[in-house]
């Protein structure tokens, strides 16, 4: 079970579940987040609760522009400020009663496991990171999700959005998920259509491209990091996550699931889950 909780981050007012153990504590904190256009409704609390069985307090939200969490324009992903933002989950968690401010865990997946990498470099307090389906490249994904012969066009519409925001008109909007994909067959899967936005800033795959976490993957050591990847990962590119994942330092781990990119929240999601879970017993 549960229990609702709003922090502020940069005077945003995020929402989330926090999940307490019944154990006497303080507890190890374990943060987690969802990827791209993601709700936490989509698939975190069955996380959540494995861990929080195993001992360990979490603090699940969702984005700013998302969800019951406030932000505009809404629906927009800017993958720097939900850095700053998980930063912020960070000293908020640490404030938490029956919470031990030292052993701080961060699990992140798809575009939130490249924040997971990026945070875990440049912040202490994260004492073990798990790094989920992760985007690490955002040049290279975008490319692979477009057409050579449609980057020309898309470009333009990113100087046309600018240009028309700057004098005044609301943000262009598209769709991320489009029956007959992968995303969507997800939505389905998981029964979420009724709470699923389906619906982004054009901005946002702007920002997308100019955002690479698998550079900060070198920075991750001393901390100890496991990345689980989908070796048939068509969102979020195999070759270049495990490319990644050799320049990291030790301590390290490995978990390569034979699945695509959202079976980690449905049909493998036992070995993932469990291999965080033993993950952060070991080093949390």
């Amino acid at each position: 079970m549960h229990t609702k909780i709003k922090f502020k981050a940069d005077g945003v007012e995020l929402a989330g579940w926090l999940y307490r153990p019944t154990t006497t504590g303080p507890h190890p904190v374990i943060i987690l987040s969802h990827g791209f256009s993601a709700l936490m409704e989509m698939g975190l609390a069955a996380y959540a609760e494995a861990f929080c069985a195993a001992g360990f307090a979490c603090l699940v939200y969702n984005h700013r522009n998302f969800g019951a969490s406030a932000g505009s324009p809404r629906h927009e992903i800017d993958p720097w400020q939900q850095v700053a933002d998980t930063r912020d989950a960070i000293s908020c968690a640490r404030t938490l009663p029956a919470v031990n401010p030292e052993r701080v865990g961060l699990w992140g997946t798809s575009y939130s496991g490249g924040h997971a990498i990026v945070v875990a470099a440049l912040d202490r307090r994260v004492r073990c990171v798990v790094s989920q389906v992760p985007l690490m490249a955002g040049d290279a994904t975008l490319r692979s999700w477009v057409p050579p012969e449609a980057w020309p066009k898309l470009q333009a519409r990113f100087i046309e959005d600018r240009d028309a925001r700057y004098r005044g008109a609301a943000p262009r909007t598209t769709k991320p998920a489009r029956e007959g994909t992968e995303t969507w067959d997800w939505v389905l899967a998981t029964k979420s259509e009724a709470i699923y936005p389906n619906e982004i800033t054009q901005r946002s795959l702007e920002l997308l491209g100019t955002y690479e976490p698998g550079s900060y993957i070198e920075r991750v050591a001393p901390t100890p990091l496991l990345m689980i990847l989908a070796r048939n990962d068509e969102q979020t590119p195999f070759n270049g996550q495990l490319a990644a994942f050799e320049r990291a330092g030790a301590p390290k781990r490995l978990l390569t699931l034979d699945c695509k990119h959202y079976d980690p929240y449905t049909r493998d999601f036992a070995p993932a889950c469990k291999a965080a879970c033993d993950w952060f017993i070991e080093h949390l």
